[in-house]
C-alpha cells in the first residue's frame, strides 16, 4: 500500500488500462488509414528538398522525434518551431521543401499562423490531426487522419493517446519511404557513426590489431634506410624496432624520422636506435579498444604497440583500426 492509498493491483490495473486506451487508438488509426496516407507519402518520397516538420507543445516533441527519424533513415528533415518561425526561423524553409503539421486539433492558433506563410512560398502541407475538417487539415494538400476516441488520461485532456497515434504515424511513414528507398543497413550506419563507433570500441584490441606480415618491422642494427623502406611499405607512420628476442625495443614515428633529419647529414647510414624512442607507450592485447583510443588521444599518437605479458610483440593498432577505416573524415 503506497501513501496514496493505492494498492499494487490497483496500480496495475491503472497501467493496464492506460495501455489498453492507447493501443485502442492506435486501432482507431489503422482501421481508417487511407488514400492521405498514400498521397502523403507520394509527396514526400518526390520531394525535392526537406522535409520540414512543425508543431507546439506536446505535438512540437513528437514533431522532433519524427523530424530524426526521417532523417537517420534517408529523408532529409528538420523541426521547425512554430513561434521561433515567426521570428525568423522561416528562412530555413525553401521552394521544394514539403511541411508536416501536427496538432490533434487542427486549431492550434500558433501553428495555423504559419499556414499562408507556407503557401506563400509554393510550400504544401500534410497534415497529422484528429480533425480534418479543421482549418489546418482545410489548408492542408494532404490530411492524415489521426484522430481518437479518447486519452489516456482520465481526465481527457493531457495529450496522451492523441501524441501517440501522431509519433506512430511519423514513425509508419519513415518505414514506408525506407523500404521505397532501398535504404539498407550500410546506409543506416553511415547516418549513425557514433553507434557504430561505439560497437567497435566494446571489442578487445586483438580483435582489431594488426599481426603478421602487416607489422611494419626492423630489428636492432638495421640502417635507417632500411626502416625507411619499411616505413614506406607498411603505409602506418611508424615502424617497431624489435631486439632479438622478439621483445619491443623501440619506435620510430614520421616525427622521430623529422628530428633526426635535423640532427643528422648523414641520416640513411645511421643505426636505427640512434632515431628511434624507446620503451613506446605499448598495450596488452586484451585491452578494451576503447582504452587504446584513450591512450591516443592523451599522448597524441595514432599507433599503439600490442605486447604480450613478457614485452614481445604480438601486433599493432593504428587509430584508423579503431574507428573503422573510411567510415570516419576529420577536418580541421
Amino acid at each position: 500500500m503506497t501513501g496514496s492509498g493505492w494498492d499494487r493491483p490497483r496500480i496495475l490495473e491503472a497501467g493496464r488500462k492506460a495501455l489498453e486506451t492507447e493501443i485502442a487508438g492506435l486501432k482507431e488509426v489503422l482501421s481508417r488509414l487511407d488514400g492521405g496516407f498514400t498521397d502523403a507519402i507520394e509527396l514526400l518520397f518526390n520531394l525535392k528538398g526537406r522535409v520540414v516538420v512543425t508543431g507546439i507543445g506536446k505535438s512540437g516533441l513528437i514533431g522532433r522525434k519524427i523530424a530524426a527519424t526521417f532523417s537517420s533513415t534517408g529523408t532529409p528533415a528538420i523541426f521547425l518551431h512554430p513561434v521561433e518561425a515567426m521570428h525568423g526561423d522561416l528562412g530555413i524553409m525553401a521552394r521544394g521543401d514539403v511541411v508536416i503539421a501536427i496538432s490533434n486539433s487542427g486549431e492550434t492558433q500558433e501553428l495555423n499562423a504559419l499556414l499562408p506563410l507556407f503557401k506563400a512560398r509554393e510550400v504544401p502541407v500534410i497534415a497529422l490531426t484528429g480533425n480534418p475538417d479543421s482549418t489546418l487539415g482545410r489548408f492542408s494538400k494532404v490530411v492524415v487522419n489521426t484522430r481518437v476516441s479518447k486519452e489516456a488520461c482520465g481526465l481527457g485532456l493531457a495529450p496522451t493517446a492523441s501524441t501517440t497515434a501522431a509519433l506512430a504515424m511519423g514513425d509508419a511513414m519513415a518505414v514506408v519511404l525506407l523500404e521505397m528507398r532501398h535504404f539498407n543497413e550500410e546506409d543506416f550506419l553511415r547516418n549513425h557513426p557514433a553507434g557504430t563507433l561505439g560497437e567497435r570500441l566494446k571489442v578487445e584490441v586483438k580483435e582489431v590489431m594488426l599481426t603478421g606480415e602487416k607489422l611494419p618491422l626492423v630489428r636492432t642494427g638495421s640502417l635507417v634506410e632500411d626502416m625507411l623502406r619499411e616505413l614506406d611499405a607498411k603505409g602506418l607512420g611508424a615502424v617497431l624496432v624489435l631486439d632479438g628476442d622478439e621483445t619491443l625495443a623501440g619506435i620510430v614515428t614520421d616525427g622521430d624520422i623529422r628530428r633526426a633529419l635535423i640532427k643528422y647529414n648523414d641520416l640513411p647510414h645511421r643505426s636505427v636506435e640512434e632515431v628511434m624512442t624507446r620503451n613506446p607507450k605499448a598495450i596488452l592485447p586484451e585491452t578494451m579498444a576503447a582504452e587504446a583510443l584513450e591512450l591516443m588521444e592523451k599522448h597524441l599518437i595514432t599507433v599503439l604497440p600490442v605486447v604480450g605479458m613478457k614485452g614481445k610483440l604480438v601486433g599493432i593498432v593504428h587509430l584508423h583500426d579503431l574507428l573503422g577505416k573510411g567510415q570516419f573524415r576529420f577536418v580541421v
